[in-house]
């Protein structure tokens, strides 16, 4: 029903004896309070960072100084204070303030305490989660219970017996598995993403623990209670309406529970969401996932996905595992694997979003791995058949597919890969491709692929902390590694497979850094690359041919040319036939007395594999066709790299050299390549050209 007022309404009369002021009452329609605004769909994101340097490690102080180990997921109060679950070797709960300072509230090493808030331990926090009265909600994951810390500053256990294992009832008595979502309703239940048991549980008020959705195994099937089934639950938000949103992690889907128990798809990924590791709701049904693949992704509650971050021109997260929703419509976002708390804003007036610093440090301290290799002897040599950011292809035909993203070490099928530094498992997706060449298993910030994950040659796995899982017809599907999981060095964590090496990076994905700063024992490289050629290349990416005396001759004018530079590099003790890539590749422009020309005093090093690049594209801007290596098809391993263009610090550009600003006449293109260890390409590097008028 409208709600009028009367008011008093002044109306100007014309009469003959001039103006006259009547003033007459009127019914107007009063004014109705506004609720929030409706949210922005498709803006465009300022990324800031509002805590952390992207080093590993526990500081608290001024953000932009403050470290974390792993900040898993965040929460925000209605003070603008950010709670933070910081695992890793910190396990702590921290706190963001409004005015950017960072605070531990409680924790004091990996364990299990309750008590006062700094005396306490946890191991592993992930979800975290507020009620009305400003009590926060802890998924303790590596202790298989529901923490709260109380506003009297004690923390004390909710639910869990401290066992893995899967049971209903008393509070204290219920068993989970690895539980890493949680939220809470304004009655005071609290919804639990019990993750390895692929359910959703609920604490009632009165403390009794009961299974919402969810079956005796991993699946995909909507419905009600018991015949439902998810994979891997690891998020969870409330909307406004009751509705508890899941984010379904190997199901790659957003799962609704409503009120009435009824569980349905929400969300299907496969297109620009990919893989949900956390989510957040707005008042009006938007969502925003942060995704496996370091994208943010907000969807519309027509199901329309756009990504607001983690696709060019804007920079991906390292892992964007928690997300929520700040008063003015911004969004806070937790980078675990970048050590950062970041906030994604709407830039100001619809003007391109300023640069962002994304991702891990790129001089952050690697891991103390001692120089061990990951095969036995770990104190003693092997050969390195593969470094970083070498041209792979597919096994269909395409031999620029992607650039390689590690250090390959030769090995026998079946040997044992062994961890070569201490580690935590840290995602919820620590193994993948089981069975397939690329089978690989994530430990921390160290990734060892092309192994049997787990299992001995005979597919057996070492020990319970590996769990596989079998489909239907009793096929080994995949191997469940529990976030919070550790090894140690020299433990077993798989077999060689049949690609008869073990790949090994350092760093979150597209964010690799070159494994050979490791310093592995025995490692040496005083071999001087080799530069086979260098050469121009037209529109049509065709080689450009010598005239007669040997120049070739180049146009000024026009949209300039590709300069591509082939080279390959070996390390001390390897086969002879093994060609490894270059670390960085560059150019100069000489005059005809071998001169460089202003600008070109130093070599233009656009090829350096410091730090790989998110993007497959960027294979073909770091290569020339016709570069590949004889896995991949190829006659013979090339490295052509096309040093006109960028490939550097995470940067993908293309360029060509443009040389209409020279006179016409004779110069000398020449060719720099440098291997990690500093030694200096030597062979056919210079290439006479002449600049046409």
């Amino acid at each position: 029903m409208k709600r009028w007022q009367w008011m008093v309404v002044a109306v100007v009369v014309v009469t003959a004896a001039g103006l006259a002021w009547t003033f007459l009452p009127t019914a107007v329609q009063a004014p109705v309070a506004r609720g929030p605004a409706p949210t922005p769909l498709g803006w465009q994101a300022q990324i800031e960072t509002a805590a952390g340097d992207g080093v590993d490690g526990l500081r608290d102080g001024a953000g932009a100084q403050a470290r974390f180990a792993d900040p898993y997921a965040l929460a925000l109060d209605g003070n603008g204070v950010a709670y933070i679950a910081d695992a890793g070797d910190n396990n702590r709960i921290r706190r963001l303030h409004p005015d950017g300072r960072v605070d531990t509230l409680a924790g004091t090493g990996e364990g299990w305490r309750d008590g006062p808030a700094l005396q306490a331990q946890f191991n592993t926090p992930s979800g975290i989660a507020l009620d009305a009265a400003g009590n926060v909600y802890l998924a303790d994951t590596g202790n298989h219970r529901i923490r709260r810390i109380g506003t009297d500053g004690n923390v004390t256990t909710v639910a869990g017996d401290g066992q893995p294992g899967f049971a209903d009832g008393a509070a204290l008595q219920a068993r989970f598995d690895g539980p890493m979502g949680v939220a809470v309703d304004a009655t005071g239940r609290v919804y639990v993403a019990d993750t390895y048991n692929d359910r959703i549980r609920v604490i009632e008020p009165d403390g009794n623990v009961r299974t919402l959705a969810g079956g005796d195994a991993p699946g995909n099937v909507d419905g009600i209670g018991a015949e439902t089934r998810l994979d891997t639950p690891v998020a969870l938000a409330l909307d406004a309406h009751g509705n508890l949103l899941i984010a379904d992690l190997y199901n790659d889907a957003i799962r609704r529970l409503s009120p009435d128990g009824t569980l349905r798809t929400q969300v299907v990924g496969g297109g620009v969401l990919s893989g949900p590791l956390s989510v957040a709701v707005t008042h009006d049904d938007v969502l925003y996932v942060g995704d496996i693949n370091g994208k943010v992704v907000q969807v519309s509650p027509q199901g329309h996905q756009v990504a607001l971050a983690g696709v060019a021109p804007q920079p991906r997260f390292a892992r964007p595992s928690g997300v929520a929703l700040d008063a003015q419509g911004g969004l806070y976002l937790a980078d675990a694997a970048a050590y950062r708390i970041h906030r994604l804003r709407a830039a100001a007036d619809g003007s391109a979003p300023a640069p962002a610093v994304t991702g891990p440090a790129p001089d952050a301290p690697l891991p103390a791995t001692a120089g061990r290799w990951p095969l036995a002897p770990q104190d003693g040599w092997h050969e390195v058949v593969g470094t970083l950011g070498e041209v792979r292809g597919n096994f269909s035909g395409e031999s620029r597919h992607h650039l390689h993203g590690g250090f390959d070490i030769r090995g026998d099928v079946g040997q044992r890969v062994l961890a070569i530094a201490d580690g935590k498992v840290d995602s919820a997706a620590a193994s993948w491709a089981v069975g397939g060449q690329g089978e690989g298993l994530a430990l921390g910030r160290l990734k060892y692929i092309h192994m049997q994950v787990g299992r001995d040659p005979r597919g057996q796995p070492f020990d319970a902390r590996w769990q596989p899982l079998l489909d239907l017809d009793g096929k080994l599907e995949r191997i469940r590694v529990r976030r919070g999981t550790r090894f140690r060095v020299g433990e077993p964590l798989g077999s060689i497979n049949r690609m008869a090496h073990v790949h090994l990076s350092v760093g979150a994905s597209g964010f690799e850094r070159n494994a050979v700063a490791l310093g592995f024992t025995g490692y040496a490289d005083r071999f001087a690359p080799r530069i086979t050629a260098v050469e121009l290349l037209d529109d049509l990416d065709q080689p450009i041919r010598a005239a007669a005396g040997g120049r070739v001759p180049v146009p000024r004018q026009g949209p300039g040319v590709q300069i591509v530079v082939e080279a390959w590099d070996q390390v001390d003790r390897n086969l002879p036939r093994r060609r490894l890539g270059a670390y960085q590749v560059g150019y100069q422009i000489l005059d005809a007395q071998g001169q460089p020309l202003p600008g070109y005093e130093q070599p233009r090093f656009n090829i350096v594999f410091n730090r790989m690049p998110p993007e497959n594209s960027a294979t073909v801007v770091a290569y020339a066709p016709d570069s590949g290596i004889t896995v991949h098809g190829s006659a013979v391993t090339r490295f052509r790299y096309l040093v006109s263009n960028t490939v550097r610090d995470g940067v993908v550009e293309t360029g060509r050299w443009q040389p209409d600003a020279l006179p016409a006449g004779d110069y000398v293109i020449r060719a720099s390549v440098r291997d990690y260890s500093g030694n200096e390409g030597v062979g056919a590097r210079e290439l006479k050209i002449t600049l046409l008028p």
